[in-house]
C-alpha cells in the first residue's frame, strides 16, 4: 500500500477521540479481547469494507506507533479497529501513518446518515425492564428518559456517544458500533438526556460539516 490511493476498500469511518469517558472506557473493556484502553486515553477508531482489508490498516498502525490495540470486528462486510494511548500524538500519529500508506485522506470517509433519533420521556416499566434485559451497560428504570440514535456507518456513534457522557450526567446502557447500522441507548433523567441528545447530535453534524468541505483534520 503506497503511492496512489488504495481503492480495494471503502473508508466508512475515521474517529479520533480525545479523551474516553469512563463509561465508554469500561464498555469497550467489559467485551474487549485485546487491550483494554484506560478511562481518559484517547482513541482511533476505523471502520472500512471489506471486512478482511482492516488487518492492514492494524499492522501499520502498531509498527508506526506504541499504540495498543482495543477492539477488531471483521464482520461479513466491514471491518473496524480502535488503537488507544495515554499519549494523544501516538493516537493521531497512527491514522496520519494509515492514511500516508493508502493514500486517503481522512475525510475520504463517509458521510454521517442518522436513522433514528428518538427520546423516549417517562419510559414505563415494561420497556425499562426490556431495555436492561438487552444491555451490556447500565440498567434502565421505570420514570427515566431514554435516548435511542442509529446511524451508518456504525463507528460514528462511538464519539456520539463520548460527547454525549461529556455533557450530561446519564447513563451509557448499550452501545453497537460496527455493521451495517450501529445503535447506541442512553437513560437519564429527562433534562440530562435532553443535553445529551444535543452534544451527540452536535458532534456528528460537525464531522460532515468537515467531510464535506474537506478543509478540516481531526488528526492535525
Amino acid at each position: 500500500m503506497s503511492g496512489k490511493a488504495n481503492t480495494q476498500f471503502e473508508l466508512r469511518t475515521l474517529i479520533f477521540i480525545d479523551s474516553l469517558q469512563p463509561q465508554l472506557a469500561q464498555y469497550t473493556a467489559k467485551d474487549n479481547r485485546v487491550y483494554d484502553p484506560a478511562e481518559f486515553d484517547s482513541a482511533l477508531m476505523i471502520e472500512i469494507a471489506p471486512a478482511m482489508e482492516i488487518h492492514g490498516l492494524i499492522d501499520l498502525a502498531l509498527k508506526a506507533t506504541s499504540v495498543r490495540l482495543s477492539s477488531v470486528v471483521t464482520e461479513r462486510q466491514f471491518g473496524m479497529l480502535q488503537v488507544h494511548s495515554p499519549d494523544q500524538g501516538e493516537v493521531k500519529e497512527a491514522g496520519r501513518a494509515i492514511l500516508a500508506a493508502t493514500g486517503l485522506n481522512e475525510n475520504d470517509r463517509a458521510e454521517v446518515k442518522i436513522l433514528t433519533k428518538k427520546i423516549i420521556r417517562g419510559i414505563q416499566q415494561d420497556h425499562a425492564i426490556m431495555f436492561t434485559g438487552m444491555a451490556r451497560g447500565n440498567m434502565v428504570l421505570a420514570g427515566e428518559s431514554v435516548l435511542i440514535l442509529e446511524t451508518t456507518p456504525a463507528a460514528y456513534l462511538t464519539v456520539a456517544c463520548n460527547e454525549a457522557l461529556k455533557s450530561a450526567n446519564i447513563k451509557l446502557v448499550d452501545i453497537i458500533p460496527y455493521g451495517a447500522s450501529g445503535r447506541l441507548i442512553m437513560s437519564g433523567s429527562e433534562s440530562e438526556i435532553d443535553s445529551a441528545a444535543e452534544a451527540a447530535l452536535a458532534i456528528l453534524e460537525k464531522l460532515n460539516e468537515v467531510q464535506k468541505s474537506k478543509l478540516g483534520s481531526q488528526l492535525s
